[in-house]
């Protein structure tokens, strides 16, 4: 049985800014207004479900928060040099940027691509979520626009 959280119709959506470093069009600051969903595989567990919606859309409610109105900056990538302090000062492609501390998300990862996005999402999820035994695998997706997302997985089967 699937279990899906669609972010266009709960709401489930963030604004933000970022760039990819070393892209051609994609290395300019830009925004999206990101969407944010998820789906669950698994069994009916004993109260009928396979899992209770409320704590799903919480925490995917919280992370899209965290995110809203924030520069996204991978903090492991490659490309691009911080130095952090009051201002976050950013070196890529030649560029500089220096920002609030508070308009910045360092984000755990090498990029700030949906793809990479969708990995700290779930990351996220895992971490703050408890599932039933009974729920065997989560996707989440993160869609920069309508019709163009990145989704992965995770297989939870074998737990106790």
């Amino acid at each position: 049985m699937r279990l899906e959280i669609d972010g266009e119709f709960a709401g489930i959506r963030f604004s933000a800014c970022h760039f990819i470093a070393g892209h051609s069009k994609c290395g300019r600051l830009h925004g999206h207004t990101y969407v944010v969903s998820m789906k669950l595989h698994g069994d009916m567990g004993k109260d009928g479900m396979v899992m209770d919606f409320i704590p799903l859309k919480k925490e995917l409610r919280a992370i899209a928060e965290e995110l809203d109105h924030r520069v996204l900056i991978p903090a492991n990538s490659k490309k691009i040099s911080l130095t952090l302090g009051d201002e976050v000062l950013i070196t890529a492609d030649k560029k500089k940027y220096s920002l609030p501390r508070g308009d910045v998300v360092l984000l755990p990862t090498e990029e700030s691509s949906a793809e990479e996005l969708c990995h700290f999402i779930l990351g996220k999820v895992l971490d703050n979520v408890d599932f039933p035994s009974n729920v065997k695998e989560i996707e989440v997706g993160v869609h920069e626009e309508l019709g163009q997302s990145a989704w992965v997985g995770k297989d939870l089967g074998g737990r106790k």
